[in-house]
């Protein structure tokens, strides 16, 4: 079975070698670069076994790229204090949504299957903290995936979009194969200031049961990275909706 690799980053240059990679189940550490050839340099390598080779990289893409800790542990955190995030950012807060649903908000979901739209109330304690800090000319934006064809949870977050960019939020769309193709992963985040991510976790019903807290420095320049390619290519929700229903 292939390894489940994850880029980390590239030299300065950003021409894609030298570069890290990073096994995401074992932890795991790949190198690649430019190969050491010369045969006075490979006879001073020590313990250069059969089938093995010596790759040269510079030392600032070791200190910039790979893991600093092996045994850091998660920071995880309550609700409550992800929530004070929303309140504490500076700048911007970007979110990127892979899920197919969410099991939240389940009076408004049932309406929405029902009738096809749902009452979005714009007074609740949310909505109120997003309208405040988009005033003051902060950024609140998503990318949301969306499937071919969309889950029934997907359309219910379409329709969410018409009252959440009313509170300030810049929503936009991705279909999952443009975001299998730019690699993106899985995960559901939040990035803050580009400062710290916070990873959502679910249980097996959809539920949001708490968040990891990512304050290491490699992480979040590649969540950055992650959102930049993410941004780059997602429609705005009121196209993609557009889009979707020209399409029926």
């Amino acid at each position: 079975m292939a390894r489940q690799l994850r880029f980390n980053g590239t030299g300065s240059g950003g021409s894609g070698c030298p570069s890290v990679h990073e096994d995401v189940q074992s932890g795991e550490v790949i190198v690649h670069g430019p190969p050491l050839t010369d045969p006075g340099d490979l006879a001073q390598l020590q313990h250069l076994s059969d089938g093995e080779v010596a790759v040269v990289v510079p030392r600032e893409l070791l200190v910039d790229w790979t893991p600093k800790d092996a045994t850091r542990q998660a920071r995880i955190i309550g609700l409550d204090e992800f929530e004070a995030l929303f309140s504490t950012f500076s700048h911007s807060a970007w979110r990127l949504e892979t899920r197919r649903r969410f099991a939240s908000d389940e009076a408004t979901y049932r309406q929405f299957v029902e009738t096809g739209a749902a009452d979005w109330s714009v007074e609740d304690p949310y909505c109120e903290l997003i309208r405040s800090q988009t005033a003051q000319g902060k950024r609140v934006e998503r990318v949301r995936i969306v499937d071919q064809p969309p889950t029934t949870g997907q359309l219910y977050l379409l329709d969410n979009a018409k009252r959440n960019s009313g509170l300030g939020e810049d929503i936009r769309n991705l279909w999952r194969m443009d975001a299998d193709r730019l690699q993106l992963p899985s995960e559901d985040v939040w990035l803050f200031d580009s400062r710290l991510a916070a990873k959502l976790r679910f249980d097996d019903d959809d539920h949001l049961v708490d968040v990891e807290l990512i304050t290491e420095p490699a992480e979040v320049v590649r969540y950055s990275a992650i959102r930049d390619a993410a941004w780059h290519h997602a429609v705005p929700y009121e196209e993609f909706a557009a889009k979707l229903n020209d399409s029926e």
